[in-house]
């Protein structure tokens, strides 16, 4: 896959992702996606396949009142991308023993993505 169709699935998805467009992020990963993120050198979600990463983005988009990923960096490989994020949020709810409510939070991480037959086959952020 050329690096402008590589580029132009991590923006929609971004976009998607930002808009709390499940069926948006859904519409560009294949049937079969790996997702993964991964906080502090810990695993803290996966999903494999299209339900089981319709459900986990359905818990996470209770969690936040607004959110944002931007690609501050991104270089591309066969077909693979890797970019490094900025995020930010605004949680819904208190999480347990972390932060309340309402504050920004900001951070940064990489998002590590493959592709095949044109469409998001695996991915994995990390933080």
């Amino acid at each position: 896959m050329d690096t402008d169709r590589m580029k132009d699935l991590v923006d929609r998805y971004l976009a998607a992702y930002s808009a709390f467009d499940i069926d948006g992020m859904l519409a560009l990963l294949s049937p079969d996606v790996r997702f993964e993120n991964h906080s502090g050198g810990q695993l803290t979600a996966a999903a494999t396949g299209m339900d089981e990463f319709r459900e986990l983005a359905g818990q996470s988009r209770q969690l936040f009142l607004e959110r944002e990923q931007r690609i501050l960096d991104i270089s591309f490989g066969q077909d693979s991308a890797v970019a490094t994020i900025a995020w930010r949020g605004r949680l819904a709810v208190d999480i347990p023993e972390g932060p309340p409510a309402g504050p920004v939070l900001e951070l940064q991480g990489a998002s590590e993505f493959s592709f095949a037959n044109g469409r998001i086959s695996r991915l994995v952020d990390r933080s």
